[in-house]
């Protein structure tokens, strides 16, 4: 069968070492001199090996055990020449440095003391390294002809379909939800129905792997139901490593998370001193918890589960434990008996077509479906098995091919899916369809542990660093060309719950998008990549044999060092992309022995293993968390490679090396978390993509101001993109630096007593800014310069890219400007008074606020009709928080969705017509009395909270203000003695609710008076 194996990632190596050969910087600075017979012949041959690769990676997936040891060599002998070519483009940036001065600064100028920098030595020693690639080449060449390995085209690059795809990534109906919801509903009513047991019930579901027991499992979690029901809710995946202490630490991080149970937070974060179990037992004592283990693998590991229940036991009555798994044994060995497991039949005929109608035929409206194509849909619905997974990924494949006879091709094939291998040859099928540069980049993701988080950003730039991106025509980012890849991958069900995780910079939430792969899917890329990568998450697998032949290596476990260490001594390791993800706390003894690195990422209290002269290959290299670095060594600028810099949560760092002016390939450098005690950034010159920092001067400007001209005088930053800038500084006397920065995404200013006025001039030039955070600028009314008393005129195209403005702390605001945000939050300004967006004709750049004693000198000022300008027209999300003297929010503009007002206690009105407003709260609001009549019909409301509002008397009312309302929390609202007509006929078809004891009594008086009204 010809699908058994997936087919080896060679050809996309094999094209890149080509690329590589034809690179003009080999002949711009003669590395080559000398060699120009040895290169023509390499340039020349690689394309003849390239011809054929096709066809020899097919014959070894259809086990051809000659084409898949040639197909091996093949791979041994392309990333030796990878690794020489890389040295010859190492050598010509060199020469590049050293003609500018670098060498010289670094006091490595001198031949004598470094003769590998002689051009003659040099010349010898890449000759012969030459020359055995050469002879190998000659002898897999000679083999080639032998095998007779043909010409044939590779998958064709998908790029409309990339276009058209961009933001597809999930099916574009939800079929999960009807296709399992008798399954669904059996398992919520065995769950409710044990709710008086006093013992802990457990409930495994069971099924062939990508069945969709984990979206089974999900869509019971978050029913409506199960949530109303259990206290507290709590999703662990447990994979292939059943480890009793790190799977408690993950409950308890998931219980601390949970926001139903205040208690259940506080008891988790508990007694730092006791164990993860100890812990979990806090948890869940005492609560009636559901607890969701997902993919579980231990039968043969009977006491680690006992042990883990021990602790789960002392929940409440009508605890339950969900669980879900491939294997009858694992579901008898944690229930304790064999009846009893919920066995997850195939997925209906009718779904499975229409899953791959939906990736099939994506790119088309229905009416513009193939009928010829359409029809043949069943017949390759009943090759999938009854599996969602195998559905999606069958589709995929169909995706991209157009006639009857390419989808019959398809179905030619036997068995693609049959009951000894399950559905993993059709998803091998699919990754065989994929263009060569999309296996390898997928390929890769062997070396994560199954269930791993996957950072998608560094996930990309990986890619970069071990060159798996190809230079496409056109395309002048690989970052953009790693995004589609990445996209295109998981429309095709290769990666999976694809979300969006924040975390913080400097108070903004920026979000990382993280995914992760089904474990089938990994199962595939590790038959791609064969001992290539590897993973040692667990102590077990620490014990075992190092692999020594991976290329591609993560650590998951305690003293990674020892391991390394270890492993270094018996050897000159292959390793090219190395992840430690604990803390090392020793010297990594033998890491200048990974001459071929591209990628690292260590963080520890020292860089002693950071020798730059060996390491020149790196290209990525992560420090993150580093608290002890005080600073990085000088000769780091000669790893001219280097694209990806991460040193962001380094504590202790004070300073950067001086000469991070000559790393031209430069293009991503995070510093954020670090850099407040960097003192060197205001003079660092970078060439780059994507940058990261934050600068503080505590003393004046004048350091940071002759770091701008210093930049602008050497034609500042044409490569270098800065992302992110933190601006911390006091008594200055200028804002610096960052006017030059044209591509500035999110940008924080704070503690900067001198910004009264709104810096306009600085605005103007910000025309990338998506993010504004102003926080502690204690002088800044938000008025313009050309007039303290008036607003100032309309300033269109100010700011035209921002979408979230973040003013925190600034107690002299009376003013917010009038820019095109759809986030705008407003935190502890004490002057803000009043915030008016518009006054039916009236309009005014500014949104005027002050305090009642000076409100008519900030008064709208009413221009004509003419001139008059919208209000924040993308306004989507305003959220104002301990404003206490903030007394008027007024027409509020009606493309809002997301409304949120706390702890404004002077508060008393509140306006807008706000049809389009999804979540409305509003909490400890003390003098608001009314909500009725003056925000508008509210017809897509989904979400009202109202708490600790004293005065309130009266809610929104109309025939469809609660039409789609799903949530409703009233508590410590005591003058709402009745609830609108409209909400009573909504109350029985919450999905949560929650309202005082109090109301208790009146709902059922409520209740009868709606009946007598029916």
């Amino acid at each position: 069968m010809a699908e058994v194996l997936a087919t080896m990632v060679v050809g996309p190596l094999v094209s890149m070492v080509k690329e590589k050969a034809s690179s003009y910087l080999l002949e711009q600075y003669q590395v080559v001199e000398g060699l120009e017979k040895q290169h023509k012949l390499l340039k020349r041959k690689l394309p003849a090996i390239l011809d054929v690769i096709t066809d020899a990676e097919e014959q070894a997936a259809a086990k051809r055990e000659g084409a898949k040891a040639w197909l091996e060599e093949v791979r041994q002998v392309a990333y030796q020449a990878n690794d020489v070519l890389d040295e010859f483009k190492y050598e010509a940036l060199r020469r590049k440095a050293r003609e500018e001065g670098h060498y010289k600064e670094l006091g490595m100028d001198v031949i004598k003391l470094f003769p590998s920098h002689n051009r003659f030595v040099f010349r010898i020693k890449m000759g012969n390294k030459l020359r055995i690639i050469l002879q190998e080449l000659d002898v897999l060449i000679a083999e080639m002809n032998c095998f007779g390995f043909k010409f044939r085209p590779g998958p064709p690059v998908p790029v409309n379909h990339l276009r058209e795809n961009s933001s597809k990534i999930i099916d574009p109906v939800d079929i999960a939800g009807r296709s399992r919801a008798g399954d669904k509903e059996k398992i919520i009513k065995s769950l409710l129905d044990k709710a008086s047991n006093v013992n802990l019930t457990v409930f495994p579901i069971v099924g062939m792997g990508g069945m969709g027991k984990t979206t089974l499992a999900q869509l019971v979690y978050n029913d409506p139901e199960i949530q109303k029901h259990f206290q507290l809710r709590l999703w662990a995946c447990v994979s292939d490593n059943f480890d009793v202490d790190s799977l408690a630490e993950r409950i308890v991080e998931e219980a601390k998370k949970n926001f139903e149970t205040k208690e259940a937070k506080k008891n988790g974060c508990q007694a730092n001193g006791s164990s993860a179990l100890d812990k979990l037992q806090n948890a869940v004592s005492g609560k009636r918890y559901l607890l969701v283990l997902d993919d579980v693998w231990n039968r043969d590991e009977a006491h680690k589960w006992e042990k883990l229940k021990s602790y789960l036991q002392h929940g409440g009555s009508g605890s339950s434990v969900l669980t879900t798994t491939r294997d009858q044994a694992v579901a008898k060995l944690m229930m304790g008996t064999a009846k009893g497991a919920y066995e997850l039949g195939r997925l209906g005929e009718n779904f499975i077509e229409e899953i791959i109608k939906s990736r099939a035929f994506s790119s088309k409206q229905e009416k513009d479906w193939p009928r010829e194509l359409v029809n043949m849909v069943g017949d390759v619905a009943k090759r999938c098995a009854g599996s969602p997974l195998a559905a999606k990924a069958l589709g995929s494949v169909l995706c991209t091919k157009t006639t009857v006879r390419e989808w019959k091709d398809v179905l030619r094939r036997k068995k693609i899916c049959d009951d000894r291998n399950g559905i993993l040859p059709v998803l091998k099928l699919s990754y065989n369809c994929l263009p060569s540069h999309m296996r390898q980049c997928f390929a890769f993701c062997a070396m994560f542990p199954k269930d791993y988080e996957i950072d998608v950003e560094m996930l990309i730039q990986l890619w970069m660093a071990n060159d798996f991106i190809p230079v496409l025509q056109g395309e002048e980012h690989p970052e953009i060309s790693g995004k589609n890849i990445f996209i295109e991958l998981a429309s095709r069900s290769f990666f999976q719950d694809v979300k969006g995780i924040p975390f913080e910079f400097t108070d903004i939430e920026v979000y990382r998008v993280t995914c992760k792969i089904h474990d089938l899917m990994h199962d595939v890329a590790l038959d791609s990549m064969g001992k290539e990568c590897a993973a040692i998450a667990t102590e077990q697998s620490k014990s075992g044999d190092f692999p020594h032949s991976a290329r591609h290596l993560l650590l998951s476990v305690n003293e990674p060092e020892t391991l390394l260490n270890a492993s270094q001594e018996k050897g000159s390791p292959v390793i090219q992309t190395l992840i430690c993800e604990e803390y090392v706390d020793r010297d990594l003894q033998h890491l200048s022995k990974y001459r071929s690195a591209r990628a690292l990422k260590i963080k520890g209290g020292s860089t002693s293993f950071l020798k730059s002269v060996w390491l020149h290959h790196l290209r990525y290299l992560d420090l993150s968390r580093s608290y002890f670095i005080k600073s990085l060594p000088e000769d780091i600028s000669i790893l001219y490679h280097l694209q990806t810099l991460n040193l962001s949560d380094c504590d202790d760092l004070e300073r950067l090396p001086k000469g991070m002016k000559y790393m031209t390939a430069l293009r991503h450098l995070y510093t954020h978390g670090s850099s407040r005690y960097i003192t060197s950034l205001s003079n660092l010159e970078l060439c780059g993509y994507n940058t990261e920092t934050e600068s503080v001067a505590e003393q004046n400007s004048s350091e940071l101001v002759h770091g701008r001209e210093k930049w602008e005088h050497r034609s500042p930053l044409t490569h270098m993109d800065l992302l992110r800038y933190n601006l911390s500084f006091s008594h200055s006397s200028a804002l610096p630096l960052w006017t030059c920065f044209a591509q500035l995404v999110d940008l924080k200013i704070q503690y900067c007593d001198t910004l009264v006025y709104w810096p306009e001039n600085v605005f103007q030039a910000l025309v990338s800014l998506r993010t504004l955070y102003i926080r502690a600028c204690s002088k800044l009314t938000g008025r313009t310069q050309e007039t303290s008393e008036q607003s100032a005129p309309e300033r269109s195209g100010l700011l035209p890219c921002l979408e979230s403005l973040y003013l925190n702390e600034c107690q002299s605001l009376v003013e917010v400007p009038n820019l095109p945000a759809k986030t705008l939050c407003i935190y502890d300004c004490l002057m803000l008074g009043s915030i008016i967006f518009g006054q039916q004709e009236d309009t005014s750049s500014l949104i005027p606020g002050s305090s009642s004693e000076a409100r008519a000198s900030t008064a709208v000022r009413k221009l004509s009709s003419s001139t008059s300008h919208p209000f924040l027209p993308c306004l989507e999300s305003l959220d104002i928080m301990l404003c206490r003297g903030l007394s008027e929010v007024a027409n509020l503009p009606p493309s809002i969705k997301t409304l949120e007002i706390r702890c404004c206690y002077n508060l008393r009105s509140l306006s807008g017509q706000l049809d389009a407003l999804q979540t409305l709260c509003i909490g400890n609001c003390s003098n608001l009395k009314s909500l009725e009549s003056c925000l508008g019909r509210l017809p897509l409301l989904e979400d009202l909270r109202l708490w600790n509002c004293e005065s309130l008397q009266s809610l929104p009312n109309g025939p469809q203000a609660y039409s789609y309302l799903r949530a409703l929390m009233i508590e410590s609202c005591p003058c709402i003695t009745l609830l609108p007509l409209s909400l009573l006929q909504r109350l029985d078809h919450l999905e949560e609710k929650t309202l005082d004891a109090c109301y208790e009594g009146r709902e059922y008086s409520i209740r009868r008076r709606l009946a007598c009204l029916k």
